[in-house]
């Protein structure tokens, strides 16, 4: 019965943390987007709310950035770097 205390004690305290973890990994990852070029900010910016449990960070910067190579907003060298360096950025939030 004394584990018991300690441990859930502890189960709590790292709940109570979890909220300020979270808060540090957003602010990580907008200040690395921060220094990316307009393009990866761009990039960052759209495809970081599409990022769910139920698709990865390549298909959520892929869903943006493939229309505006298709269309020639952005050539598909300038997508494929934003891209990559978007997503070093969006990998902090995880």
């Amino acid at each position: 019965m004394r584990m018991r205390l300690p441990l859930s004690l502890l189960s709590l305290l790292g709940l109570a943390m979890l909220p300020g973890a979270v808060q540090a990994d957003q602010a990580a990852a907008a200040a690395c987007a921060a220094k990316l070029s307009p393009e990866g900010q761009m990039l960052f910016n759209q495809a970081s709310p599409k990022v769910t449990p139920t698709n990865d960070i390549k298909e959520a910067l892929t869903s943006v950035a493939r229309p505006l190579v298709m269309n020639g907003t952005m050539s598909r060298a300038t997508a494929r770097d934003a891209a990559e360096a978007a997503g070093e950025c969006m990998k902090l939030a995880k």
